[in-house]
């Protein structure tokens, strides 16, 4: 009995330590600097990587991919939904799409100079269009009709 006590408890022990840090995805990335799975962004990252607000007046991507960005919060349900959407889908369209989080608690100046005023909302981002926002939770297959047609110019049916 008091063997199968250690046992359970170093089982427990070994599969909590695996967890993941704040519950947050680390993107991996490849040789071709393409990322598979969903980046968290900092304020400055996203400066970097898809929108210096404070250097540019006009919209200028500075991306390499189209990229969806999820503005979010650790407490929002419909947030909490979306987010195995977000990755099975970042998952799916590694390489075509770069998919991108940002936790609008810690980044709230970034947020407020976005104009975020619901949670959650997506920033569709094309190469060389203007970005167009969505809010409020959707389904998967809202999900992907809205990058097949916003990212990609794909016509699909019905509407968002």
């Amino acid at each position: 009995m008091r063997n199968t006590f250690y046992l359970i408890f170093a089982f427990l022990l070994i599969s909590t330590s695996s967890c993941k840090l704040g519950g947050q995805t680390a993107a991996k990335e490849t040789d071709n600097h393409t990322s598979v799975g969903v980046q968290y962004l900092s304020t400055s990252l996203f400066k970097q990587q898809v929108f210096d607000y404070e250097a540019n007046k006009e919209w200028k991507f500075e991306g390499k991919l189209p990229a969806i960005v999820d503005f979010y919060a650790t407490w929002c349900g419909p947030c909490k939904m979306m987010s195995p959407i977000m990755e099975e889908l970042a998952v799916k369209y590694a390489g075509k799409v770069s998919f991108y989080k940002v936790d609008t608690d810690k980044e709230s100046d970034l947020a407020r100079a976005m104009g975020i005023q619901s949670l959650p909302t997506f920033l569709f981002i094309p190469l060389g269009k203007q970005p167009q926002a969505a809010m409020g939770a959707m389904s998967k297959e809202n999900m992907e009709r809205a990058i097949e047609e916003l990212l990609f110019g794909n016509s699909g049916k019905g509407q968002l």
